[in-house]
């Protein structure tokens, strides 16, 4: 239940279309439900403005199936499934049609109401292709959660004219999320350049001693740029959500 469908309620009640008791029977549902393998946050979008994301990894096609579709008989607008397999896009698209699945961010979304966008755009820069997955992860995060986002991929420090090249998009963006594998250098240049928040996402990209992406972690951490903050490793959901907070205040 959100906000506006809370006062939809309150007046239902007060213009006598909702007895009092079949309210109540609606308001119990408002901290969570229990659906017996999983307790549905019904209350998460009056809180933090976005309803409960869906984490699909470790749970099964079944179980991710039945939380989408209790989400939709409880009206949410937009559904947000990270992690999720094409096995699980096929349930979803079974119980609804407007299902869009992105195989590389391995995000599935249900977006029946498209929120309104702010005038500030979110920019997500990779160093290489390989980070594609988990910006894209970030990107398609931050659009269903009503943000314009710009993409710009393979413009790590390797080739530092190719990120010069888009300066001026990047610098013109509210919020920056830079993503990176290998040594992870690209937050801390960004950094250096921008004088918006930059969001830097790790990614397991690289070799032995990156060491699964810790390597690029600490690098991040440890930026001698002011204005980096760091979310874990391959975190594009993390990233995005938190770059659309940004960019709504």
């Amino acid at each position: 239940m959100n906000a506006q469908q809370l006062k939809q309620l309150l007046n239902d009640v007060k213009d006598g279309r909702l007895a009092i008791e079949d309210a109540m029977a609606e308001l119990k549902k408002l901290p969570f439900e229990d659906m017996g393998f999983a307790h549905l946050d019904t209350h998460r979008e009056l809180r933090n403005g976005y309803p409960e994301v869906i984490y699909c990894a470790g749970k099964t096609t079944d179980q991710v199936a039945a939380i989408v579709k209790r989400m939709l008989e409880l009206d949410y607008s937009n559904i947000l499934a990270t992690r999720a397999n094409s096995d699980v896009a096929r349930a979803l698209q079974a119980l609804t049609p407007n299902v869009e699945y992105s195989t590389t961010a391995r995000i599935a979304v249900i977006n029946r109401k498209p929120l309104p966008q702010p005038a500030g755009t979110i920019a997500v820069v990779t160093g290489g292709t390989s980070d594609m997955p988990v910006a894209e992860e970030a990107a398609i995060t931050a659009e269903i959660m009503g943000n314009n986002v710009k993409r710009i991929y393979d413009v790590g420090v390797a080739g530092l004219h190719r990120l010069l090249s888009h300066l001026d998009e990047i610098m013109s963006a509210n919020v920056v999320i830079a993503v990176a594998g290998m040594e992870g250098a690209l937050a801390s240049v960004v950094g250096g350049l921008v004088d918006k928040p930059v969001i830097a996402v790790p990614t397991s990209v690289g070799y032995g001693a990156n060491f699964h992406g810790l390597a690029a972690l600490l690098s991040m951490l440890n930026s001698c740029a002011s204005g980096v903050a760091v979310v874990n490793i391959d975190n594009g959901f993390g990233a995005g959500y938190m770059a659309s907070m940004i960019n709504h205040m």
